[in-house]
């Protein structure tokens, strides 16, 4: 038989994990426009294109699709025109 100290019984603490409070927010404007050019992109690509475009470093843009587009109007302009190019071949 083996004996088990009180140490081997008592529950282990959870690693911290950081919550979504703690993370920088985005403006509404800049949200907005994030919804905005998922969802267009979803509907000109399909899922797993739209994902990899989106996330994907562009030196067209300066950047990544995504980044370009919550960064100002202008900027979602720019990838709307790029994904319509993109369609039109």
């Amino acid at each position: 038989m083996t004996e088990t100290t009180e140490t081997e019984d008592a529950p282990k603490p959870k690693p911290k994990r950081m919550r979504w409070s703690d993370r920088p927010k985005l403006s509404p404007d800049a949200a907005g426009r994030q919804g905005r050019v998922t969802k267009l992109a979803l509907e000109t690509l399909g899922r797993d294109a739209a994902i990899a475009y989106l996330n994907a470093d562009c030196g067209k843009l300066g950047g990544r699709p995504l980044d370009v587009a919550m960064e100002s109007a202008e900027g979602f302009g720019r990838v709307e025109r790029d994904l319509q190019e993109k369609v039109a071949g």
